[in-house]
């Protein structure tokens, strides 16, 4: 019995490090995000730092990455930027990788 509740607390631990792995690669690839969609908004420094933070905090609003896609795009649309969501979305695509290995050599 012992076996069995031994391989169980391993599976719980197994999971629980993958799901904050994944949160923290999703949170960092939103930041990357941010930065890359706040170049193309024209802001640096700060300004596109406070932006970045504001993508990341888009995330909480909803399950999925349809939230923060919508904060970029409409942000775009409101700077008149013709950047598409098909655009915003091959970003995020692109960056999961990046911020993946980013989160795994520390």
């Amino acid at each position: 019995m012992a076996t069995f509740e031994d391989r169980e607390r391993d599976f719980e631990k197994r999971f629980q490090h993958d799901e904050e792995l994944r949160f923290k690669a999703n949170a960092r690839r939103n930041k990357m995000l941010g930065l890359w969609a706040a170049d193309k908004l024209g802001l640096s420094g700060a300004e596109a730092e406070a932006y970045a933070k504001e993508v990341v905090m888009s995330d909480f609003e909803e399950p999925g990455d349809d939230d923060v896609l919508r904060k970029v795009s409409s942000d775009f649309e409101a700077k008149g930027i013709s950047i598409d969501a098909a655009k915003v979305r091959h970003e995020m695509e692109r960056l999961m990788p990046i911020a993946k290995q980013e989160i795994m050599s520390g």
